[in-house]
């Protein structure tokens, strides 16, 4: 947890990643910027889709609409932030020539997206709308 919260602090300063290790090559580090902005677009897309689920699936129960819509939203809320976390991780390893760091987070997200996937199966398979 500690090294969560000294990361956050490199979030608001990434200049201070300079003071670490060594420059790495330029094309590894665009190489991580492409990969933070990779999971970015995942996190807009998990955004736009749990708006996406409430706004336009307004026959589904109340309880199945909105539960699918917060998962979509938090898993997008967890990805943006995972994104920038997995990028000052990355950067500050590649500058102190470590291992690159490794994640369970890309199995949260595939679980999270896969129980909606689930979710919204049955809820077609199940025909739950406000007017059954």
């Amino acid at each position: 947890m500690i090294d969560f919260v000294r990361d956050m602090r490199l979030w608001f300063a990434p200049e201070r990643l300079r003071d670490e290790g060594e420059t790495p090559d330029y094309r590894f580090s665009l190489a991580n910027e492409r990969t933070f902005l990779a999971w970015i677009r995942t996190a807009l897309a998990l955004v736009g889709g749990g708006f996406a689920v409430d706004q336009f699936l307004p026959d589904l129960r109340w309880a199945v609409r909105v539960g699918m819509a917060l998962a979509l939203l938090a898993v997008g809320a967890a990805c943006a932030v995972r994104a920038v976390n997995h990028w000052v991780r990355c950067e500050r390893a590649m500058r102190r020539g470590e291992d690159l760091p490794l994640s369970r987070f890309p199995v949260v997200l595939s679980a999270g997206v896969g129980l909606v996937a689930v979710t919204m199966m049955v809820v077609v398979l199940l025909g739950w709308t406000k007017g059954r």
